[in-house]
């Protein structure tokens, strides 16, 4: 694990052709006992993301964006259909949880652990599971390069309330990428921060994800965000979510603060912004 992390996916490429995120007729509902009103979040769910892909999920409150994400994460279980991750079932006992790195809105540190040994810590509970193998102090290397990676250099024995909002949500992204996973799947990460940081975020977010070429899941309800970050924009309608269009992003990367100025971003945002007030 000496290698830069630049170069953790380097060997593979961005392959179009390779499915990474697949769901497949996918169906949640809340509350299937008979005794219980069921509730549909979501049905007829056909999606497909490819390796190296950054696709943005958009729609209404309540339309079943966070129940799609943590399908594919294996949190919950989908009602009928099935989700695979690189190929294999996240229903199935073969699913390497160690494939999927998953980001949260709000940071996870433990207000004890300084920021080297947070990053540590998915490490840590992965290990203890038997999810993982290798030298631990090639993780704490890993962590390091992180640490750099993210900004986060001269950081690393700070404790988490001596950081900024984001700050720790850098943390957080770290803790995602400690153990190399194939898949990010993020959760509104950037939603309770303000919005010159949601911003610098947004740049050292796509920043990593060049450097690292992982797939990003990534939700959001920020309409612009999603067509800043994304290669692909999928639109649920409103409750049972559905997928209703899916945009492609044509902008051209990398992408920089001038990029949300240019006459193709406003073109493409308003289209969003016009199509999402047609749903409601």
């Amino acid at each position: 694990m000496s290698n830069n992390i630049a170069r953790d996916s380097a060997d593979s490429g961005r392959t179009a052709s390779k499915r990474m995120i697949t769901y497949d007729d996918v169906q949640k509902v809340y509350g299937t006992d008979p005794a219980e009103e069921s509730v549909t979040a979501l049905q007829d769910i056909d999606l497909n993301i490819e390796h190296g892909e950054f696709v943005s999920v958009v729609g209404p409150s309540g339309c079943g964006k966070s129940t799609l994400l943590h399908l594919a994460a294996g949190i919950l279980e989908p009602t009928d259909g099935s989700i695979k991750i690189n190929g294999t079932s996240v229903q199935s006992t073969q699913h390497q949880r160690k494939e999927v790195g998953l980001v949260f809105q709000h940071p996870v540190a433990l207000e004890w652990r300084t920021v080297r040994k947070n990053i540590m810590l998915p490490v840590q509970i992965l290990k203890e599971n038997g999810a993982i193998d290798g030298d631990m102090d090639e993780y704490r290397e890993r962590a390091d390069e992180l640490i750099s990676l993210v900004g986060l250099k001269g950081f690393g024995d700070s404790y988490p309330n001596e950081l900024s909002g984001g700050m720790q949500q850098r943390v957080t992204i770290s803790q995602a990428l400690i153990y190399n996973p194939s898949v990010l799947l993020m959760d509104e990460p950037f939603g309770s921060l303000d919005a010159m940081t949601k911003d610098e975020l947004n740049l050292e977010l796509l920043r990593i994800w060049r450097e690292t070429e992982k797939t990003i899941l990534f939700i959001t309800h920020d309409l612009d965000e999603a067509v800043f970050l994304s290669d692909r924009v999928v639109v649920l309608s409103p409750r049972p979510g559905e997928v209703v269009d899916e945009i492609e992003i044509d902008l051209e990367r990398p992408r920089n603060e001038e990029t949300r100025a240019t006459e193709r971003f406003v073109e493409l945002s308003t289209k969003l912004h016009q199509h999402f007030k047609s749903l409601k």
